[in-house]
């Protein structure tokens, strides 16, 4: 290097305090220092302009750290937290992500550098910004030196330079908008390209945590109607029921049970078992559910009920019968007097105050198989303290015990219910739920579901 050249460089990075492969910094750029010895015993300095492969380097990192951070989160709201935080510390002064609208307002995200962002949901004029309302559906941005900072709303920024805004891709839809600003100075046009670079990463994210929230939204409210309902307390009778899904990480499956009110006090019951377990036949018995609910409009008969039923379901899935027993509740003066019907169900058993236990006296075939179905009815009378316990395979068939291979059985069944008599519903019930379970332990079960229909004590005056 000539004297000449040597001129131009800031005394602290003269050659004579380099070292061979050492990084220096000239002018903003970013040197990478190559010493050659000369035969002569002069020494030629070979300098590597690096800065923009580093900064290349810098932002293929600061990508890397974009998608992991995001990758552990499926919260919406925290994926725009992290977004708005990371695009402040790296890309603008300022930052804000708009989500699409939803409901009363466009979720925002704001992030000034250093600061901790804020999240609201407030309504924006998304034209009153040069690019917002084309980001927002997806266009690509508008360059910043076609954006005026002063003509920028007073909500989104004052006392700006430069503005960025860049749509946020999703999967086939656009996630939102992507605001940088900064106080002073302009984007070049490689920082824009960068922006959109970082924006496709963040859209993504945010993009696959809204779809995963709508998807749980939806799952949930279709779940809540699949699962047993929650049982009204009512003057003249005590209701209780319990349900276990086969499986601890499903919430439904294919047992379960619900309760109409008639008119002049009467309730009907019904509980049931679809055949299978899982998602599958807890959307068969949304569809026993709602057609019970629909027939007992017309017709509250018992053996007329089931036969109608029947035939609604041999026009679905033959695949997917049930075994199902009905009940209708009224009170008596001595307590309830109850009508039971089975479907191919196990007969319910009548749990006395002192003790006793009794099988109801009914039985029927298989419901959704048969052209034709037989039924019988029996009627109980339930006095203060009896309870009438329905209840499904999953409890008597759970294979548990010792040795984990024994079925609960309902002779064991009707042992435990000797120590019941007089219990509440609700106590009823619990213990019976907590028998099968122990039994079972962490083994595997089927679909568990007990209902208690009790004639409540006489009040002391």
């Amino acid at each position: 290097m000539n004297d000449a050249a040597k001129s131009l460089l800031p005394e602290q990075v003269l050659p004579s305090q380099w070292r061979h492969g050492e990084t220096v910094h000239i002018a903003e750029r970013t040197y990478t220092t190559h010493r050659v010895d000369n035969e002569d015993d002069s020494v030629t300095w070979w300098l590597l302009d690096e800065t923009d492969l580093l900064l290349e380097r810098e932002r293929a990192a600061l990508l890397t750290r974009v998608s992991s951070a995001l990758m552990t989160s499926l919260n919406p709201e925290r994926c725009m937290t992290v977004v708005a935080e990371m695009a402040a510390e790296h890309l603008a002064d300022e930052v804000l992500v708009i989500a699409p609208r939803s409901g009363d307002g466009h979720p925002v995200t704001r992030c000034r550098r250093g600061e901790t962002p804020t999240y609201e949901l407030r309504h924006v004029d998304v034209e009153a910004v040069i690019g917002l309302s084309e980001a927002l559906r997806g266009f690509p941005p508008v360059p910043s030196r076609w954006i005026d900072p002063a003509a920028a709303p007073q909500w989104l920024a004052h006392d700006v330079a430069s503005i960025v805004v860049t749509p946020l891709p999703g999967h086939g839809v656009p996630a939102g908008a992507l605001i940088l600003m900064r106080r002073s100075g302009h984007f070049s046009e490689d920082e824009e390209a960068f922006a959109r670079l970082f924006a496709s990463r963040a859209g993504v994210a945010i993009s696959a945590a809204s779809l995963f929230t709508q998807q749980a939204v939806i799952t949930d409210r279709l779940t809540r109607d699949l699962l047993p309902p929650a049982l009204r307390r009512y003057e003249h009778v005590e209701l209780a029921g319990r349900y276990r899904p086969a499986a601890d990480t499903e919430r439904v499956g294919g047992d379960f049970y619900d309760v109409h009110e008639l008119p002049d006090d009467e309730l009907f019951v019904v509980l049931g078992d679809v055949c299978g377990k899982g998602l599958d036949a807890a959307a068969q018995t949304g569809k026993v559910r709602t057609a019970v609910h629909a027939l007992l409009q017309v017709v509250t008969d018992h053996d007329k009920m089931l036969h109608a039923l029947n035939q609604a379901l041999l026009t679905t899935d033959r695949s997917r019968f049930i075994t199902t027993v009905v009940g209708t509740v009224r009170p008596v003066s001595d307590g309830l007097r109850v009508t039971l019907t089975s479907g191919g169900h196990l007969p319910p058993l009548i749990v006395r105050a002192n003790g006793e236990i009794e099988a109801a006296r009914t039985k029927g075939t298989l419901v959704g198989i048969l052209p034709r179905i037989i039924t019988s009815t029996d009627e109980v009378v339930l006095a203060p303290g009896d309870s009438c316990l329905l209840y499904t395979d999953g409890i008597t068939e759970a294979h548990g015990g010792p040795l984990g291979d024994e079925e609960f059985g309902e002779d064991r069944l009707r042992r435990a219910l000797t120590a019941c008599g007089g219990m509440p519903a609700e106590a009823l019930v619990e213990h019976v739920h907590m028998l099968a379970a122990q039994w079972v332990g962490q083994g595997e079960h089927d679909d568990m579901a007990v209902l208690s229909i009790t004639a409540p004590r006489r009040r002391t005056q």
